[in-house]
């Protein structure tokens, strides 16, 4: 069963919110409160092995979907919102193709739908053996400096702080792990056109790893997706300018 942070909430629905990587579920802080506040049940589960969660080795998205899956049922919720942001899409799109029965709407925030091109591969392969090498702090090192709008890194160094913390308390092997399962994620492109289910798309304005362009991509495939884009937010949008996500977040779930 997955390691979760969650918050009770009441009868209004259920969320569940996938991280980014490599950050932990911890980065879901600012959406826990005000979303149980408004009366929703959610979930943040961690992938395997982040803050000392159990490990799996040679995970896939599929095997993180199925695991979902099993928590969703152990909770005894007949279906949820799936929140998905950078890693976290690539898992809620995995979800969908496997479960979209258990799925009330997708968010899709800050990610992409196509696989990794063979240079994209090599980088991450390259990313990998780097972090056994140097440690964790390469990672940061690596990650953080793409996470956010560029006037951040000034005006909230602590928030840049918190999140390279989150980074190099993880474990080599776990970065690893989770790098080579998103290298290896099956292609989603054709999927999105598939999908049914209410669907919003959230973007950061500034985010250079996953562009604006990039969601408008994804929206423009999704029918009847609605397409939000966060001023003065990078590839982290729910972090940075939390009560925006939060206030395009309610509105989309109170609308279902």
């Amino acid at each position: 069963m997955l390691t979760f942070t969650g918050a009770a909430g009441g009868d209004a629905g259920n969320v569940l919110l996938l991280h980014a990587f490599p950050v932990s579920s911890q980065m879901w802080e600012p959406q826990l409160a005000p979303l149980a506040e408004s009366g929703y049940r959610v979930i943040a589960p961690y992938v395997y092995g982040f803050d000392s969660s159990p490990s799996r080795p040679d995970w896939s998205m599929d095997d993180y979907a199925r695991d979902l899956a099993r928590l969703v049922e152990a909770l005894g919720w007949s279906s949820a919102t799936i929140v998905g942001l950078s890693m976290g899409g690539y898992q809620a799109m995995a979800f969908y193709r496997l479960y979209p029965e258990l799925i009330d709407s997708l968010v899709l925030c800050d990610t992409r739908a196509n696989a990794d091109s063979p240079e994209a591969q090599a980088t991450r392969q390259e990313f990998r053996k780097a972090v056994m090498e140097k440690g964790a702090e390469e990672a940061a090192a690596r990650m953080v400096p793409n996470f956010f709008a560029r006037e951040t890194y000034e005006s909230n160094p602590s928030l840049v702080e918190k999140t390279r913390a989150s980074i190099a308390r993880q474990t080599p092997a776990e970065i690893s792990e989770a790098m080579r399962a998103i290298a290896e994620r099956k292609d989603s492109t054709e999927l999105l056109t598939e999908i049914t289910c209410p669907t919003l798309v959230i973007n950061g304005m500034e985010d250079t790893v996953t562009t604006p362009e990039t969601a408008a991509g994804i929206h423009a495939l999704i029918p009847g997706s609605k397409l939000e884009l966060i001023p003065d937010a990078g590839h982290l949008s729910n972090l940075e300018q939390p009560a925006m996500f939060n206030g395009i977040l309610l509105e989309h779930l109170r609308g279902l």
